[in-house]
């Protein structure tokens, strides 16, 4: 081997073992800043997670909430129109009653059946009314779609009558203020 081999030889031991406790002495100070670091990084996710759980805790609380009012809500109303279907069907009795009364109040020979009609007639409003079934109002109002159906359309010779409602084909009925059956209607134009 040459001198100059040697020298590089030296060198390069001597570069090396230099190398070696260069990396040893970062190594060190990085395991104390790595463990610090490392700690403070799992307190910041902690953070984070903690955040977000709470976040997503307070959201669950307002959805159950609203789930609560919700179902509240529709157990109410459930109970406030729980007969509707009930009483939609009774409507067309109803309709017999009111013309079997038009039609025993002209006939002279039959008071007596006329008075009995009339109280069943009462009592069974009466029960309906209870239950919260409230006849539309159609006479000389004006005319609604709300409330009310056009079958029909007359000409009429007044002008404060167009629009009107003239006359009441069918009656029409409104359930706790919700409306069951619209009212046929003719309309004056």
């Amino acid at each position: 081997m040459s001198e100059k081999d040697k020298e590089i030889l030296e060198e390069t031991v001597n570069n090396g073992t230099e190398n070696e406790n260069v990396q040893e002495n970062a190594e060190q100070e990085t395991v104390e800043l790595t463990a610090e670091e490392k700690l403070q990084k799992e307190l910041n996710e902690a953070n984070e997670k903690i955040v977000t759980l709470e976040d997503k805790f307070l959201r669950q609380v307002a959805e159950f909430d609203n789930y609560r009012k919700r179902t509240i809500k529709e157990k109410a109303e459930l109970i406030k129109n729980g007969g509707e279907k009930v009483i939609e069907s009774i409507l067309p009795v109803l309709d017999d009653f009111e013309r079997a009364l038009t039609n025993l109040a002209k006939d002279e020979n039959a008071a007596e059946v006329m008075t009995g009609v009339e109280l069943i007639y009462n009592k069974f409003t009466g029960i309906l009314k209870q239950n919260g079934l409230q006849k539309i109002d159609t006479e000389g109002a004006e005319f609604n779609t709300d409330f009310h159906e056009a079958i029909a359309l007359v000409p009429t010779p007044d002008a404060s009558l167009k629009g009107k409602v003239l006359d009441c084909v069918q009656a029409g009925y409104t359930l706790n203020d919700k409306v069951i059956r619209h009212a046929k209607v003719a309309v004056g134009e």
